[in-house]
């Protein structure tokens, strides 16, 4: 079962210490107002508020995070951006044009590409590739709105 975040509040707990944590990171509003290549797109001003609402869930809840996998995406970079500034220590962090546009299957194989001695890891990404994902992982299905949040243990 995933543990999940929105700004709608924190959902459930599964209480199991897991080998791997796979954190699914929707990136936050985008500015869909310009004429810009949808890669390029901004976050909106309500996505730069949403952001750090993420990284204070993930600054609580989570103790330590090994990596984070971001979309090549200008608003995903910006989410990642804002999250990871309310870290206490903020982790590496690899750009993968890969996750842009992805499928499920695609994001998958991105998330088995990772070394083993990597135990938490973000992914920030786009829908519905983040969705998808989530429910191939737990098998039930997740709602992710921009800068939602689901934790799920491997």
């Amino acid at each position: 079962m995933p543990v999940s975040w929105s700004r709608d509040g924190f959902d459930g707990h599964t209480g199991c210490v897991a080998e791997h944590t796979l954190i699914l990171l929707r990136h936050a509003k985008s500015d869909w107002s310009g004429d810009e290549a949808d890669i390029d797109r901004p976050l909106a001003s309500r996505g730069r508020g949403q952001a750090p609402e993420a990284g204070r869930w993930l600054a609580t809840h989570v103790d330590r995070t090994d990596m984070a996998v971001v979309s090549a995406a200008e608003r995903a970079r910006a989410t990642w951006d804002l999250v990871s500034a309310d870290l206490g220590e903020r982790p590496e962090t690899r750009h993968d044009e890969h996750v842009y546009a992805a499928s499920a299957v695609a994001l998958l194989d991105i998330v088995h590409s990772l070394g083993e001695e990597l135990k938490t890891v973000v992914l920030v990404g786009h829908n519905p590739g983040l969705e998808d994902l989530a429910e191939t992982l737990t098998g039930e299905r997740a709602r992710l709105p921009t800068s939602a949040l689901a934790v799920i243990d491997l």
